[in-house]
């Protein structure tokens, strides 16, 4: 189907493409709807239709920009959205990367795998509930005919990610590092990881290129002043160069970041500048496409370059 329209039955939609699945739990559509048209499930269902075909058709890879979008409907499908990442997804993947890592002897790495879920879902549940509470508590009252002047959707736009780097992150060195054979649990976790990820993408575009132009006019209302809607910018994936690369002194820089020090303390220990540790961390997070502490701490636990006594987890 080149483009989703009021008239077609929402199930061939779901037959087009199985992502629609997600859409409709966000909308609060239940199944059941037979042969009904999309326009006639969104009546039924007190949805905004036009909000409706543009998330569809959006999420789908498809023509979205024609339709004109309730902000207040858009909403209530972001809220379902963060409920079934933060209830449902993130807590399941948790479960069954706990059963695959179980089946595995090397328990340290383990242990410093679950600890980096966790701290990525902490993220994930803070950047989900800011918007919860201070952006769709802002979009409120614009609707409401107010506007806090201490907040803006450029303001927002400006810092907002698609929580995924560190997900990615985990799903890489699971794969480029981990060896586990015949671990069909870990291939599951892994399926879900990526879906996840491709998810939360999927989730931030609808953010980026139907909320925030919708709330740039809300604002345009209020202070009648137009202002430009952000250009989207894809990150490019570099997987860089292999482990093997790595150098001596970057090796021992790994093992100073797994150990928590500072780059003041890595430069007094191995007799550099800061500048040059500086550089190296730089180098390292090229080669490893590993840029946070505990994701190199995994990393050295794998590669043996230390072990988990000696590194200290914050």
């Amino acid at each position: 189907m080149a483009e989703y329209r009021s008239t077609d039955r929402l199930r061939d939609a779901i037959d087009d493409n199985n992502l629609l699945l997600l859409v409709i739990s966000r909308f609060s559509v239940p199944f059941g709807f037979g042969d009904s048209t999309i326009a006639e499930v969104c009546e039924e269902n007190d949805i905004d239709c036009p909000t409706f075909l543009a998330v569809a058709n959006l999420v789908c890879s498809k023509a979205a920009a024609s339709y004109e979008v309730s902000p207040d409907s858009l909403m209530g499908y972001l809220k379902k959205a963060h409920s079934y990442f933060l209830d449902f997804n993130l807590p399941l993947i948790r479960r069954k990367l706990i059963d695959a890592v179980n089946n595995s002897s090397i328990d340290d790495v383990a242990f410093l795998m679950i600890k980096y879920f966790d701290d990525y879902v902490i993220e994930v549940r803070r950047h989900m509930e800011y918007e919860n509470e201070t952006l769709f508590g802002y979009i409120s009252q614009l609707i409401a005919g107010n506007r806090n002047t201490d907040f803006s959707i450029e303001e927002y736009s400006a810092t907002h990610t698609d929580m995924g780097d560190r997900l990615n992150e985990l799903k890489d060195i699971i794969i480029r590092h981990y060896r586990q054979k015949d671990n069909y649990t870990l291939n599951s976790v892994l399926y879900d990881i990526i879906n996840c990820q491709a998810d939360l993408v999927s989730h931030c575009m609808v953010e980026n290129k139907l909320l925030v132009p919708a709330v740039k006019k809300l604002e345009q209302n209020i202070v009648a002043k137009a202002s430009a809607v952000p250009a989207v910018h894809e990150k490019s994936v570099d997987l860089g160069k292999s482990p093997e690369s790595l150098s001596e002194r970057e090796k021992e820089v790994i093992v100073c970041v797994a150990k928590g020090k500072s780059n003041k303390e890595i430069a007094d220990e191995l007799c550099l500048s800061i500048n040059t540790v500086t550089t190296h961390r730089r180098n390292i997070a090229s080669k490893l496409q590993i840029h946070s502490q505990s994701g190199l701490a995994i990393f050295a636990i794998i590669h043996h370059l230390i072990d988990i006594k000696d590194i200290k987890l914050q």
